[in-house]
């Protein structure tokens, strides 16, 4: 039997998109009146005396160790120690709310959610699963993927995770495979949902789509959803705004597809874990578009969230949320930031400029990449793991073999003066493990 306030939820969803893309545990889930919200009653009303909330208070100040304190002074004893709001800081989620608008012009005047507050990106998606995903359930992606991805589709969503190939052939010089995406979309849509998944820029191989690619992407959502298909898209935007080249559409797929169809569910999780180099933080936001969507529809979707995030964390990190409202308030905010894009661009093109050296290469073929923190290798006749383990201990190279064809470099991580040296032994330590498998195979 379903709680009475699941069913209150879910009755208020009962004519959204949600409604059909819900799993057991979508509809199960809840927000409850329990702590959390007698608390904030009482927080608001007990002025004599608040004795409802799990922390030591004194004066009406959380009390904090004088040694905590110590490193970090710019933050009060209730910014750095207090519980958080389950969905996080109200402030923080408004600025960043206006942020998505700032960086995604075309979203001005599209209704859509109050960003809710996920301690990391990847527990956004963990939630998602758990909400949207159910066993016979399946979520699209491109291939190759982050590995992360199929892990948590497939345990906490038990559904099945579908790829299809992302680049034409090209290598370098390859192109969104709109074909492959479009043939893949219009069979899961023949059972009336689909789910998709969309990372850009892309991670592992660092790309994203042009302003036309992304259009057609766009176009192919709509034309399952006017024949009558539900369509949930989850834009993993990680590393937005990570954009190296001039035809890259600068927008998040997301604002083309918050008021697209009412048939169509958009979902952004971002946060500053990459956009503002605070990767070890924490804080990610997850955010709800649909033309079909109400403030009523929102409010349920995110009391749906607040109850995953209550049934896991309880809430996220407090002094993170307090230090990134702080740093979003400071003028040099977007100058520092820049100066870190024009640092990571440089990095970009001097890799771009290494392997564009060696494009015919018959081992190593890079695949395309424009933005973000990675490129990729495509490996002909080698196993990647071989390659990264024989790199790691012969060169002394770090990289990660996301499949056995697909290595990854985060060239994020390589200081520009020792780009040429890491790529240069990269393709030299792959040649070798070639011959070598040329020699066994005879």
């Amino acid at each position: 039997m379903l709680h009475t306030l699941a069913q209150e939820l879910n009755a208020v969803l009962e004519d959204s998109p949600a409604a059909k893309l819900l799993s057991p545990f979508g509809r199960r889930i809840y927000f409850p009146k329990g702590i959390i919200a007698q608390g904030g009653e009482a927080k608001k009303y007990g002025k004599v005396a608040n004795g409802t909330v799990g922390m030591t208070v004194s004066g009406g100040v959380p009390i904090v160790l004088p040694c905590i304190q110590r490193e970090a002074p710019g933050l009060s004893p209730a910014e750095l120690v207090a519980y958080a709001p389950t969905a996080g800081s109200l402030e923080l989620r408004t600025a960043w709310k206006e942020k998505i608008v700032q960086k995604n012009p075309s979203l001005a005047g599209v209704p859509f959610s109050l960003p809710v507050v996920v301690p990391g990106l990847t527990a956004g998606i963990a939630y998602l699963c758990e909400l949207f995903l159910e066993p016979g359930d399946t979520l699209i992606a491109g291939n190759p993927s982050w590995d992360n991805y199929p892990l948590i589709v497939e345990t906490r969503g038990q559904a099945a995770f579908r790829q299809f190939n992302m680049f034409t052939p090209g290598g370098i010089d390859g192109s969104f495979n709109i074909e492959a995406f479009k043939t893949v979309l219009h069979e899961e849509a023949e059972k009336k949902t689909v789910r998709l998944l969309l990372n850009f820029p892309h991670n592992p191989s660092g790309y994203s789509p042009t302003t036309n690619e992304a259009q057609a992407i766009c176009n192919e959502i709509l034309n399952i959803a006017e024949a009558g298909c539900t369509v949930m898209v989850w834009c993993d935007d990680a590393y937005f705004g990570l954009d190296y080249e001039d035809n890259i559409e600068r927008e998040s797929l997301f604002a083309r597809l918050a008021g697209l169809h009412k048939n169509i569910l958009a979902v952004k999780i971002d946060g500053p874990t990459k956009e503002d180099y605070v990767w070890g933080f924490r804080t990610g936001f997850v955010t709800f578009g649909g033309k079909g969507c109400s403030e009523a529809h929102y409010e349920a979707l995110i009391k749906k969230f607040m109850g995953a995030i209550r049934s896991s964390v309880s809430c996220c990190s407090t002094p993170a949320q307090n230090i990134l409202l702080h740093a979003f308030k400071a003028p040099e905010l977007e100058q520092e930031k820049n100066e870190m894009r024009e640092m990571l661009e440089r990095r970009y093109r001097r890799v771009r400029n290494f392997v564009a050296k060696k494009k015919h290469h018959p081992v190593l073929e890079p695949l395309p990449f424009n933005s973000g923190y990675f490129m990729a290798f495509h490996c002909t006749g080698i196993d990647a793991e071989e390659l990264r383990v024989k790199l790691l201990h012969e060169k002394g190279i770090g990289t990660i073999a996301i499949d056995s064809s697909t290595l990854r470099i985060a060239f994020s991580s390589i200081d520009e003066n020792l780009i040429d040296e890491v790529y240069e032994a990269i393709y030299i330590t792959a040649e070798e493990l070639a011959r070598s498998q040329e020699k066994t195979d005879l």
